[in-house]
């Protein structure tokens, strides 16, 4: 595993791709203040926005780091989402307990369900994770007692942040709350992709045989990164329930799985970045479209969609690649000019 790990490593003289600590947070979150002030009257749409990126960083880190195929990601998305509902209506309505309760839950069912799917490969496992979710999803409906079934999970409050903000209608508590979780996620999460762990785990995407002839443990490797973004998804689940006031059996449909996909794929799956960039992309090519044509907006996303495949096949983040090298190769061609 070492030697495998090594060779995937940067050269010790190599660039690195952040010279300054949390830059891309605060990138980030600059960029999100910017789209506050701008859209003071969507903040909605920015806090779904906020709760999708996270969602979608979930899939990111199990489908372009691990190499997970996977089309369930809404089972550990509603798991969260329920379970922060019920903390809040049975335990306590503590918005931090209740994240994380939906983290808990997240893990837990990723876990659970991992330690099974995982053995499978290719399409079978892509099938197994649609199962898992569409039971969840009867499993729910047939719940009506603790889930609302189709009435969905609702009636319950949010205590003031730390006591003091309240989430008020308009949601501008939520979409810092959010905003800020996000943030610390992605931390986190381009920590671990960096890490010797975030190394084998691109190793073992790359070539999961030659890592176990080295010894390395492959379905352990696994099935950590998947109980991983369990966890992620679990705390956007409960974000989402706490920053609407209801947990619905839309957040377990197969429809939501289907749509973090593109989104991560549209933006691309080798950094951590692609999957808020096309969360991004995909919600504003939604809201505009469907305002224009809310029969037919996915039409729209189709297009675009195969548009960024044929031209971009990394996703939207090989224009900017693109760019990069189109930059240092001018400086480079003037540098030998002189």
């Amino acid at each position: 595993m070492n030697t495998l790990t090594s060779s995937l490593a940067p050269a010790p003289g190599g660039m690195r791709r952040w010279r300054v600590p949390l830059l891309p947070e605060a990138f980030i979150g600059l960029v999100a203040l910017c789209a506050y002030w701008a859209f003071t009257d969507d903040v909605g749409l920015l806090t779904n926005m906020v709760v999708m990126s996270l969602l979608a960083l979930s899939l990111n880190l199990v489908l372009g780091q691990a190499g997970i195929a996977s089309m369930g990601q809404a089972a550990l998305y509603g798991a969260g989402a329920y379970a922060a509902g019920l903390v809040a209506l049975h335990v306590s309505p503590s918005p931090l307990l209740g994240l994380g309760g939906g983290v808990l839950a997240g893990a837990l069912v990723a876990g659970l369900s991992g330690a099974v799917l995982l053995r499978a490969h290719g399409l079978t496992l892509v099938m197994l994770t649609i199962a898992t979710a569409q039971l969840l999803l009867e499993l729910a409906n047939w719940r009506r007692d603790l889930t609302g079934g189709d009435d969905g999970l609702s009636g319950f409050s949010i205590d003031p942040l730390f006591g003091v903000f309240e989430f008020d209608f308009m949601g501008h508590t939520g979409f810092f709350y959010a905003l800020v979780v996000l943030l610390l996620v992605h931390a986190a999460l381009r920590a671990l992709v960096d890490s010797p762990f975030g190394l084998s785990s691109r190793a073992v995407r790359q070539d999961a045989g030659r890592v176990e002839s080295l010894g390395g443990r492959v379905y352990a490797q696994l099935l950590t990164v998947y109980v991983v973004g369990g966890a992620v998804a679990g705390a956007a689940g409960a974000l989402s329930a706490q920053t609407t006031k209801v947990a619905s059996l839309s957040t377990l449909d197969f429809h939501l799985s289907a749509a973090v996909l593109i989104m991560v794929v549209l933006g691309g799956t080798r950094r951590l970045a692609g999957a808020l960039l096309g969360t991004v992309a995909y919600m504003l090519i939604h809201h505009i479209a469907s305002g224009l044509n809310p029969h037919h907006w996915l039409l729209v996303i189709g297009v675009v969609l195969v548009a960024v495949m044929l031209v971009l096949p990394g996703g939207l983040l090989d224009a900017w690649d693109r760019l990069v090298t189109l930059v240092r190769r001018s400086k480079e061609a003037r540098h030998g000019s002189v």
